[in-house]
């Protein structure tokens, strides 16, 4: 599905963390400090502030912490020993969202210089430094953290919280190179938000030498951005009918889209009238008129994926697009379960039909409140001050147990794992489930498999949320 309809432009500052003996290693740009500031030149960042050496990991982090305080807008923090594809960059400092964010390459292959965290959801829940724990890491941290601008106040309060303690030296045997990684902890451990931009084939590593920079620049030729940049727009966590049966093509149809100029919310416009073609078809009540409408159907859905795609690549997206996107699928398939109700001459179809609705916005009901219970949960630790953990814990919680350790595990198989996304019907499984059994049988059919499926989907969604909200 899109993520938005319309984009609206943002950008950040940058402090550049100078303050290790290998950003003045040399590379093909002269230093690896100058190689970093020469790609930050080409990404839409307002102002580059170093922060150099003068006063160890504590000046670093009240550095950090003044420009936080002083920024207007968002805050990213990087250091300047980074070897990193532009596109890795791109990923979270070209990212029009305004929430915090932090590059994660999704591995366990941790390394001194790539700190483990735990994503879930598309968010950091867990992460760890030298001496900070996480069990059940399955992603690395790859130095780059961004601050949106409603969580400036928390960065600069856990940076001057975090001086405070090396200054004292309560955070133990740290050095400045640990500086990013402790601000992504007391982010995290502050509840706030923190998208995880994942990487994926692309490189973002820190380097200690010149061998080692000399290799990290190497690898970077031996990825084609452009490609990484057009697969990265398909979804990763998408769902199974998704994955397999549109995504596998839509992607060859990006690349023209844009050189036809061709918005995200032109995309979303014909889809929404592919939806609305379904449903008069449908309304027909023939074999021939369920089988246009269920194969216009699938079309709009072909077009709702395209156009987030199409979204992510241009990086062209906004939340209020990303609510208007969301409102356009809903009012698409309750349009649809109106003309499959008027194409059934049989009695009772419209008591299923509007308890398919009703189930549907129950479910959806479900979602949207937990995600705005966990917003306000974090709002409101924030406002009063309240970590979610301390600063100084070793370990970031323990191995779920219950339904989330079950939950934990499928998701270590690949079967299971995709049974796990199937089992929720997300939009993607229902327009399957629509377009197959209004072509193959009739409106009847449709409802009561929607009824049932949906029901168990439902079910299956309280229960994780219950389970999530307990821990």
């Amino acid at each position: 599905m899109p993520d938005s309809l319309t984009r609206e432009t943002t950008t950040t500052s940058v402090v550049l963390l100078a303050t290790t003996p290998a950003c003045k290693l040399s590379s093909s740009a002269g230093t690896l400090l100058d190689r970093v500031t020469d790609q930050l030149a080409t990404l839409p960042v307002r102002e580059i502030q170093a922060v150099t050496p003068g006063g160890g990991l504590g000046a670093d982090l009240r550095g950090v912490a003044k420009i936080a305080r002083i920024s207007t807008g968002a805050v990213a923090v990087l250091p300047a020993d980074l070897v990193a594809h532009t596109e890795a960059l791109a990923l979270l400092l070209d990212h029009p969202a305004r929430g915090s964010g932090a590059l994660v390459s999704h591995d366990a292959a941790t390394a001194p210089m790539r700190p483990p965290v735990r994503v879930e959801g598309g968010k950091i829940v867990a992460a760890g430094s030298s001496f900070h724990v996480v069990p059940e890491a399955n992603a690395t941290f790859r130095g780059v953290l961004k601050a949106g601008e409603a969580d400036l106040g928390a960065l600069a309060d856990i940076a001057e919280e975090l001086a405070e303690l090396a200054d004292t030296g309560k955070l133990g045997p740290v050095t400045p190179v640990e500086a990013v990684d402790l601000l992504l902890v007391g982010l995290v451990r502050a509840g706030v938000s923190v998208r995880a931009a994942g990487i994926g084939p692309l490189h973002a590593d820190r380097v200690t030498g010149q061998i080692a920079a000399d290799t990290a620049v190497a690898r970077l030729a031996e990825v084609d951005e452009a490609k990484v940049r057009l697969d990265l727009s398909i979804k990763a966590d998408d769902g199974f009918f998704a994955t397999f049966f549109v995504s596998t093509w839509t992607r060859h149809l990006i690349k023209p889209a844009v050189r036809l100029k061709l918005a995200p919310n032109t995309v979303t416009g014909a889809s929404i009238g592919m939806a609305a073609l379904a449903a008069v078809w449908f309304s027909e009540g023939s074999q021939g008129g369920r089988l246009a409408g269920a194969l216009l159907f699938y079309l709009s859905f072909v077009l709702d994926c395209l156009d987030g795609q199409l979204a992510r690549y241009t990086r062209t997206f906004s939340p209020l697009g990303a609510w208007a996107d969301g409102m356009a699928d809903r009012l698409k398939e309750y349009a649809v379960y109106v003309g499959l109700a008027l194409g059934f001459a049989g009695a009772g179809i419209w008591q299923l039909a509007v308890a398919a609705m009703i189930l549907q916005v129950v479910r959806h009901a479900i979602d949207q409140t937990y995600a705005g219970a966990l917003t306000d949960a974090a709002r409101v630790g924030a406002q009063w001050g309240r970590p979610a953990r301390s600063l100084l814990e070793s370990a970031d919680g323990g191995r779920a147990r219950g339904v989330l350790g079950l939950a934990q595990r499928l998701e270590r198989d690949a079967i299971a794992r995709w049974l796990k996304k199937s089992v929720v019907l997300p939009i993607g499984e229902r327009t399957a489930l629509i377009a197959v059994t209004a072509a193959g049988w009739n409106a009847r059919v449709t409802f009561l498999s929607l009824l049932c499926w949906g029901g168990v989907a439902a079910l299956y969604q309280l229960a994780g949320r219950i389970a999530r909200s307990a821990r």
